[in-house]
C-alpha cells in the first residue's frame, strides 16, 4: 500500500491530517531535518563572526546564500540527505554531509572541515528540537488555544446575567450565572497559559560530554562558554543550559509537557461539562443541512465534538505524562532512549490540536435553551434555603439551619408558596419577611 490519508496507520496523518498539517513543518521527518541544517549553518556564521582560527578571512557576503540552504530547503533536499544516510546510517552526519556540499557549491570549499566543527551530533538534535518546539508552540499551539479561550470570553460575557441552577456532588446547589460559569475555564487557561509561556526553551550545546572539550584543546584561548551561550541564545532564540552530560537534561521541556497537560485537563474538564449541559437540554446543536445526528436515531444531534476533543486530549496527556516522566532521565552521560522518543514530540502535540479545534467545533454549535435553565430554577425552590437561614442568622434567629432543614427535607415539593408559607411562621419582623420572599432561585446568583 502506497502511503496517503488512507493508509496510514495513525489518524493524526490519515483521518485527521488536514487538521494537524500546521504541525507538519515542525514535527515531520522533514521538519527535523530542516532544524538540523539550520542549526548547523548558523553555528557555522557564528563561528565565522567569532573570528574563530582559519574562518577570519571567511566571506561574510555569503550568509545570506548559506541561509538560503535552510530557508528554501526542499523535501529533494530532505531525500538527499535521507540518501546519504543510507550509507552513513547516521541521520546528522547525512546533515553535515549535506551542508559541505552546499559549501562547496558557493566556493567555500576551503572551510568545510568547520561544517559540525567541535561537536557531537546532540548538540544539533538538542538544539534542533527545542527550537522546533518552541515555533510550534508559538505558531500553531498558542493561537488555536487563544481561539478557544476567545469564544470563552464571548459567551461568558453573552451569558453573563443568565441564572442557572448549580449542581454539586450532582445535587441541586445555590444558583449561579452560567457566563461566570464560563469564565472560569477562561481564567483557569489564562492562568495555565501565562505559566506556559513563561518556561524557558532550553538547548544542550557543549561537545562530546557537556564540556566543550574539542573546542577547548582546539583553540584553549578563546571563551568557548561565553560563545556557546551567544549561539544559542542570539542565534537560535533559546537559554542554554549550562551544565550537561552529553545530552540537554529536559527538565525545562518536562515542565513544558506538564504545563500542556494541566491545559488539556482544563479542557478535559470544559468538555465534559458542555456534555453534561446539553444532555440536560441547556443548550441545543447546530446541525448543517446534511449532517447526520445518529444512525438509528433521527432526534438525536449527539455531542460528537466535545468527545472527539476529550478523546484526543485524553491521548495527548498520556504521551506527555511519558515524555515528562522519561525524558530527564538517562544512564550516566548518555543512553540513546530519549532519542527515539523525541521523534515523537509531535504527536500529543498533534492530538492536543485536533482537542483545540474539536471544542472550538463544539463551542460554536451551541444554541442557549433559556427555558430550560429556568424551569430547572423554578423546579428548585429549596435552593433558596441557604439565603433564607443566612439571613436569619444575621438577624440572631436561634437555629435558623435547623428550621430550614426541616422545610426542605420533607417528601413534599419545596415550591415559592411553600417557601413563602414558611416565611409567615417565622417569628420576625414584616420586613424581613418582605426580604426572605424577594429572594427566587432566579436572583439568588451572588455577585
Amino acid at each position: 500500500m502506497d502511503l496517503n490519508t488512507l493508509t496510514a496507520i495513525t489518524p493524526i496523518d490519515g483521518r485527521y491530517r488536514r487538521k494537524v498539517e500546521e504541525l507538519a513543518p515542525y514535527f515531520s521527518e522533514f521538519g527535523l531535518i530542516k532544524y538540523r541544517v539550520l542549526v548547523e549553518i548558523e553555528y557555522l556564521i557564528a563561528m565565522v563572526n567569532t573570528g574563530v582560527g582559519p574562518l577570519s578571512d571567511f566571506p561574510k557576503n555569503k550568509f545570506e546564500d548559506l541561509r538560503e540552504v535552510y530557508k528554501n530547503f526542499t523535501e529533494a533536499d530532505a531525500n538527499t540527505i535521507k540518501t546519504t544516510e543510507k550509507t552513513t546510517n547516521h541521520d546528522v552526519k547525512a546533515v553535515e554531509y549535506f551542508v559541505k556540499e552546499k559549501l562547496e557549491g558557493l566556493g567555500l570549499s576551503k572551510y568545510l572541515e568547520f561544517v559540525h566543527f567541535g561537536l557531537t551530533s546532540q548538540d544539533i538534535n538538542n538544539t534542533a528540537v527545542p527550537l522546533s518546539m518552541k515555533e510550534a508552540v508559538e505558531t500553531v499551539y498558542i493561537p488555536e488555544l487563544e481561539k478557544v479561550m476567545s469564544i470563552l470570553k464571548k459567551y461568558s460575557e453573552d451569558w453573563s446575567k443568565i441564572p442557572m441552577l448549580a449542581k454539586t456532588h450532582g445535587q441541586p446547589a445555590s444558583p449561579t450565572r452560567l457566563g461566570k460559569e464560563i469564565w472560569v475555564f477562561h481564567e483557569r487557561l489564562s492562568i495555565q497559559l501565562n505559566q506556559l509561556k513563561s518556561i524557558p526553551y532550553s538547548a544542550k550545546f557543549g561537545g562530546a560530554t557537556g564540556n566543550l572539550n574539542a573546542h577547548h584543546v582546539a583553540f584553549p584561548e578563546n571563551d568557548w562558554v561565553s560563545f556557546a551561550n551567544n549561539f544559542v541564545r542570539e542565534h537560535l532564540g533559546l537559554s542554554r543550559s549550562q551544565t550537561t552530560t552529553q545530552i540537554e537534561h529536559y527538565d525545562n521541556l518536562a515542565a513544558l509537557f506538564d504545563a500542556m497537560k494541566r491545559i488539556n485537563s482544563i479542557l478535559i474538564d470544559l468538555n465534559r461539562d458542555m456534555w453534561t449541559y446539553i444532555s440536560m437540554d441547556y443548550f441545543k446543536q447546530k446541525l448543517k443541512e446534511g449532517e447526520i445526528g445518529s444512525s438509528a436515531m433521527p432526534h438525536k444531534v449527539n455531542p460528537i465534538d466535545f468527545e472527539n476533543s476529550e478523546g484526543n486530549l485524553g491521548i495527548s496527556s498520556a504521551i506527555l505524562e511519558h515524555l515528562a516522566g522519561k525524558l530527564p532521565i538517562s544512564r550516566l552521560q548518555r543512553d540513546l532512549t530519549d532519542s527515539t522518543v523525541l521523534r515523537n514530540v509531535g504527536v500529543p502535540l498533534s492530538h492536543t490540536l485536533i482537542g483545540f479545534k474539536s471544542t472550538q467545533v463544539g463551542l460554536g454549535k451551541l444554541l442557549l435553551n433559556n427555558e430550560a435553565l429556568d424551569t430547572d430554577l423554578e423546579n428548585n425552590w429549596a435552593v433558596v434555603a441557604e439565603a433564607i437561614q443566612t439571613i436569619l442568622r444575621r438577624e440572631g434567629f436561634p437555629k435558623p439551619y435547623e428550621a430550614l432543614k426541616g422545610l426542605t427535607r420533607k417528601n413534599e415539593k419545596v415550591t415559592k408558596e411553600t417557601v413563602h408559607s414558611f416565611v409567615e411562621t417565622l417569628d420576625v419582623s414584616e420586613a424581613i419577611k418582605n426580604e426572605l420572599k424577594a429572594i427566587t432561585p432566579q436572583n439568588y446568583t451572588g455577585v
